[in-house]
């Protein structure tokens, strides 16, 4: 089975960083595109990161709210993806999920993860007091 496993949430205090990770394992194929999208208690699903794996640069796409304080990279070798936080503030608190194979560009992946991504983890929760 295709199984996503994220981790390294916390919780954590304004300006603080976390990273986290997302290992990927049953995967007979590589992905063309993975990502990060978050969602806070009683809002919609929100996209804050994608990464398109099927070219020879792996270009990246940010959430306007993230851009310049977030990366998203991946460990091609270990089927990892990471999602680097720095600089959080409160309004990141959320949980905070990653996907495959939703689309290579951040406005199709959003759209994808409204109905729900077909590979998609569990999530970890991310908590940023002020």
């Amino acid at each position: 089975a295709q199984v996503l496993a994220e981790s390294g949430g916390d919780s954590v205090q304004a300006g603080g960083s976390l990273r986290l990770s997302c290992a990927a394992s049953g995967y007979t194929h590589r992905a063309y595109s993975m990502g990060w999208f978050r969602q806070a208690p009683g809002k919609e699903r929100e996209g804050v990161a994608t990464i398109d794996l099927d070219g020879s640069i792996e270009s990246t796409e940010y959430a306007d709210s993230v851009k310049g304080r977030f990366t998203i990279s991946h460990d091609g070798a270990q089927n990892i993806l990471y999602l680097q936080m720095n600089s959080l503030k409160p309004e990141d608190s959320a949980m905070y999920y990653c996907a495959a194979d939703c689309g290579y560009s951040l406005y199709v992946f959003e759209a994808t993860i409204r109905d729900g991504c077909p590979q998609e983890g569990q999530g970890t929760q991310v908590t940023v007091s002020s």
